[in-house]
């Protein structure tokens, strides 16, 4: 399971040039499910992106994470995180789940974020998206789980 995430100033995410998920001051997570994720993956990310320390804290340093400053979670599934670049012109798409498997884990997750975060905002999966935002650094990392 990989996730991008980005510290924002804001993010909006539109299908058919109609707002669907939108967030002030937070994280917005491009989130891509691999072929034998499980439940536990999903906690296991799920908790290292809520308490990652991405924020300033008073002095500058990023000590704060996502709760700690009451900001906002943006999660919008990108399956082409998944791809794999390693060898030539053309990414394989191959290590990603099939979509329907995909956008069960994908709101498995959004559900226990939901939980977890008081606003949660997201994309439409499988649609075409435009994403809109204001990068807050820029800040931005690239978290991956693998064992449960």
């Amino acid at each position: 399971m990989r996730a991008l995430i980005q510290r924002v100033s804001y993010a909006r995410v539109l299908v058919n040039d109609e707002i669907v998920g939108e967030i002030a001051r937070g994280i917005l997570l491009f989130l891509a499910i691999q072929k034998g994720d499980s439940a536990a993956q999903i906690d296991k990310l799920l908790n290292k992106v809520l308490a990652y320390r991405v924020f300033p804290d008073a002095v500058g340093h990023m000590n704060l994470a996502l709760s700690d400053i009451s900001g906002s979670l943006l999660v919008v599934s990108q399956f082409t995180l998944a791809a794999d670049t390693r060898k030539g012109l053309r990414p394989s798409f191959s290590s990603a789940t099939p979509p329907v498997d995909a956008e069960l884990m994908y709101d498995d997750f959004v559900d226990r974020a939901r939980q977890r975060c008081e606003h949660v905002a997201t994309g439409q999966f499988g649609a075409d998206m435009k994403v809109q935002l204001e990068n807050d650094g820029p800040v931005t990392f690239l978290l991956e789980v693998n064992d449960p």
